[in-house]
């Protein structure tokens, strides 16, 4: 069977009251690690946090974006990964992202983790939960335990240049009720301890989910593809320009000839000549060509 990278693949289970989402990404995890010189523990931090973003993401009967984000005052300061409705990712991590542990995890030691909605037309939703658990997974179980009030389980792998997930959820009782549903649940969710994270990094999303639930019905929906995609836009960095006093414009241009803003999480660079000094002439001025940084 052919090997599915950077796609999500949901799936359902026939009369029982649960949904699943399988995710593997390859290329676009390493075009999204390759913009900074990470450790391999920080690597493998972030592939999991992409994973978990775009099992997530799946959810969304909208468009917009889901935002996995922790912050905390150990090694890494911050993890960040989003995933739009369309399968676009990026992220980025900041602190000491040369650290190399055992357990990713304990990079973010004593933090906490925020995991936000944004509509593009509509209400952001943020939810925060301590990171007192020892795994991502852990943590996101904690968290929907919470706020959601459903079943959700997570298991999550990432050897740095590739990263897989699966996730489990519980939807509102309508097939089952009562300990039959509870019944339901924990089986499916007993199989799923049977994979190790091996399996789940190397096995094919289909072959995994017939390992698993070949006793099941289960219907799969068609694959969704996921990319390495920036949002960042001359637009944008021409508003953060805007925030600078004239002087310190003037001061750079003086200097440099030109205002350079270069993305972190995608490397592009934007470049800004004097008519950052005319706030009606930045957008319409003669744009020059957007310079992506090698690495």
């Amino acid at each position: 069977m052919e090997m599915l990278t950077d796609t999500s693949l949901r799936f359902l289970f026939d009369g029982i009251d649960v949904r699943g989402e399988s995710v593997k990404l390859g290329p676009a995890l390493v075009d999204m690690l390759g913009q900074q010189p990470y450790s391999k523990t920080v690597n493998r931090l972030l592939g999991e946090f992409a994973s978990a973003a775009v099992l997530i993401s799946n959810n969304l009967k909208y468009e917009g974006r889901i935002i996995l984000q922790a912050k905390s005052s150990h090694a890494i300061t911050l993890a960040m990964v989003e995933c739009s409705s369309e399968g676009h990712i990026r992220g980025i991590a900041q602190g000491d992202i040369q650290q190399e542990s055992s357990d990713p995890m304990s990079l973010l030691s004593g933090g906490h983790l925020a995991l936000t909605i944004e509509r593009d037309q509509g209400q952001r939703y943020q939810g925060i939960v301590a990171l007192e658990k020892g795994s991502l997974a852990d943590v996101l179980e904690a968290y929907f335990a919470q706020s959601e009030q459903l079943g959700a389980k997570f298991w999550l792998a990432s050897d740095g240049q590739t990263s897989a997930g699966l996730m489990l959820q519980q939807l509102p009782a309508q097939l089952s009720q009562g300990a039959a549903r509870e019944e339901h649940w924990n089986h499916l969710c007993t199989l799923a301890e049977t994979i190790s994270s091996t399996e789940l990094l190397d096995l094919p999303p289909e072959t995994l989910l017939f390992k698993l639930y070949h006793e099941e019905t289960v219907t799969l929906y068609p694959p969704t593809p996921i990319l390495f995609k920036c949002r960042c836009s001359r637009e944008r960095s021409a508003d953060t320009i805007a925030l600078l006093p004239d002087s310190e414009k003037e001061d750079i241009l003086a200097e440099l000839g030109e205002i350079t803003l270069t993305c972190e999480l995608c490397g592009t660079s934007y470049c800004f000549g004097p008519e950052v000094l005319d706030p009606a002439g930045v957008i319409n001025a003669p744009q020059k060509g957007e310079a992506r940084t090698l690495h």
